[in-house]
């Protein structure tokens, strides 16, 4: 009996913490640093608690339109305690979009508002039970409105159909309320992908090659259960974002700039393949950290500077460079289904603002790069606000520049847009011409 109450007791705790996540979140706040921040505050929970944690905070946010919608049809009147109503909406997405016994969501969740406001328990209690009995007729009346039906705020609904068309944008839009894939990029230089398959299946991991030197996982797993990766054969990179190597065309002996590199996955890329002198530039002190600890990890060297890519004059040595990766600043669209909390944060506005500084940072690299040379701009945005137009724009203020067509398959005019095998990046890849 005392197992079961502690259990209840932990569960009400990490519906607790959840909502509290939540609650930052939707405040304007980012949701790994929010979740970073509430799991310090909670020292003692088990390796399965902080996993709840993370599904609920995660689940809620990626879903929270539906759900959002879902309550207010169960509610007669709104509910001013803010912390009561994320409580309820958890409950929601468990109910809703995890395989926990339904009975058991509704008791935690109502035991959880107990413990906040005694007095709301009932109305939780009617609320979630309502919600069972009446799901069908519920999920359709939601799925009237398009942020019912896909999860999004408006704006952003409206302007990928705008850009794509209703039937390709009800695919991207979907595609972003899935659990992204596991990648990992092998280290050519300590093994090959075939190798590295064979031995994940020894360790009974299922996984498949989907590029040369790219392995998707059949399930995620923690870094710690991948043979090899404390000692570099492997690392986590999305399959999309692995064409940066591929795109950037570099050649052993380049001088290359990674503009923006944290947290150093590219940059590492490039280094696998290649012997370059290679500087890997960031403005912020612990992002740069991160690249370090990456390349300790990997056995790799790179120039790691710290500076703000739009102003070079603070940091650059005056060599050019035969190649610039400029994976610049943007809304993070293309990822958001790895990061739920983009879809709330996010406003119309901030596209332009984004666009704005990647056409500050391109004008200031431009100028480092050696005639002849290339520059890669990626972002990892499915707008085109970010991505073409910033590209077009450029073009038509810099005579000496040209854009070289891109090849692969599934992208579309520089465009990856997210799908089973990557997230959403966008690529650019320009020729300072004679």
């Amino acid at each position: 009996m005392w197992v079961i109450a502690f259990f209840l007791l932990n569960m009400n705790t990490i519906q607790q913490a959840a909502a509290i996540v939540i609650s930052k979140v939707i405040g304007g706040r980012n949701l790994n640093q929010v979740l970073s921040e509430t799991l310090k505050t909670y020292p003692h929970f088990s390796v399965q608690e902080r996993g709840a944690l993370m599904d609920l905070s995660y689940g809620t946010l990626r879903f929270y339109g539906q759900i959002s919608g879902l309550l207010d049809l169960l509610l007669n009147k709104p509910v001013h305690d803010v912390h009561i109503r994320y409580l309820l909406l958890i409950a929601l997405y468990q109910l809703q979009h995890s395989k926990a016994a339904p009975y058991a969501v509704v008791d935690f969740a109502v035991n959880a508002v107990r413990n906040h406001t005694p007095a709301a328990s009932g109305l939780a209690n009617a609320i979630l039970r309502n919600f069972l009995r009446k799901r069908d007729t519920l999920l359709k009346t939601v799925e009237k409105s398009e942020e019912g039906l896909y999860s999004y705020p408006q704006w952003w609904i409206t302007e990928v159909k705008l850009q794509y068309g209703t039937k390709k944008a009800s695919s991207i839009l979907k595609s972003g309320n899935q659990h992204p894939p596991m990648t990992l990029r092998v280290n050519e230089k300590k093994t090959t992908a075939t190798d590295y398959l064979y031995l994940l299946a020894q360790n009974n991991i299922a996984a498949q090659i989907i590029a040369p030197n790219s392995i998707m996982l059949k399930q995620p797993q923690s870094v710690d259960q991948l043979p090899g990766f404390l000692d570099g054969v492997v690392s986590v990179q999305d399959a999309g974002a692995q064409y940066a190597k591929q795109f950037l065309d570099v050649e052993n002996g380049m001088r290359v700039l990674d503009a923006c590199a944290a947290p150093g996955g590219k940059s590492a890329h490039l280094l696998e393949a290649y012997q370059l002198e290679l500087f890997a530039l960031d403005k912020d002190a612990g992002r740069l950290e991160r690249i370090r600890e990456n390349m300790s990890r990997l056995r790799l060297s790179a120039n790691l500077i710290i500076g703000d890519a739009s102003k070079p004059a603070d940091w650059w040595d005056g060599r050019l460079f035969q190649r610039i990766l400029a994976d610049v600043p943007c809304s993070a669209t293309g990822v958001v289904r790895r990061h739920p909390d983009i879809k709330w944060l996010r406003r119309l506005s901030d596209l332009e603002s984004f666009a704005k500084i990647q056409e500050e940072i391109l004008n200031a690299l431009w100028p480092l790069l050696e005639t002849t040379g290339k520059l890669l701009y990626v972002t990892c945005s499915i707008f085109d606000r970010e991505n073409q137009k910033v590209i077009d724009n450029f073009l038509s203020q810099h005579p000496n520049a040209k854009q070289l067509d891109l090849n692969a398959a599934g992208m579309e005019k520089g465009q990856f847009i997210p799908n089973d095998l990557n997230d959403g990046f966008f690529y650019a890849l320009l020729y300072k011409k004679l």
